[in-house]
């Protein structure tokens, strides 16, 4: 997958290439990178959250403890289906994507398709709001947020 990095000027990143710099980052498994992309108090929603995983996540110091130990157990090895939408406000993309991988702990496969609202500002997210599917979580092996809960 060819993801750009953020203009080189230091410009604020548009969304979609944002976005697609974190995808990056996600698949290198830079985590304190991608985390670097979020606003202090930017806020992250999983609206489809199963019971006892967190639906709202508000601060980047709360998104990146929820994602710390997400390479431990699941290894991403490509975003094969990306789509990205702009709308009508420039600060905002809707994102189609498909994330595929594997469970570290079981080896066995990971496939999770997602819909995401994300919004920038000045470079960073303020908010991003991530419909995954949440049976994919329920394998065993893919329980990364366990200390977050």
């Amino acid at each position: 997958m060819s993801i750009p990095v953020p203009h080189p000027s230091g410009a604020p990143a548009a969304a979609s290439d944002l976005f697609r710099h974190g995808l990056r980052l996600l698949l290198d498994k830079d985590i304190d990178a991608w985390v670097g992309l979020w606003a202090d108090d930017g806020v992250a929603e999983f609206p489809f959250a199963p019971d006892g995983w967190p639906r709202r996540l508000e601060g980047r110091e709360a998104v990146a403890a929820y994602m710390r130990h997400y390479p431990d157990h699941i290894d991403l090895h490509d975003f094969p289906e990306l789509r990205i939408h702009e709308t009508t406000d420039a600060r905002t993309v809707v994102v189609e994507m498909r994330g595929v991988g594997r469970l570290v702990r079981t080896d066995a496969p990971f496939d999770m398709t997602y819909i995401v609202v994300a919004t920038v500002e000045d470079g960073r997210f303020t908010s991003c709001r991530d419909y995954w599917n949440p049976l994919a979580v329920l394998e065993p092996g893919a329980d990364f947020a366990a200390g977050t809960r």
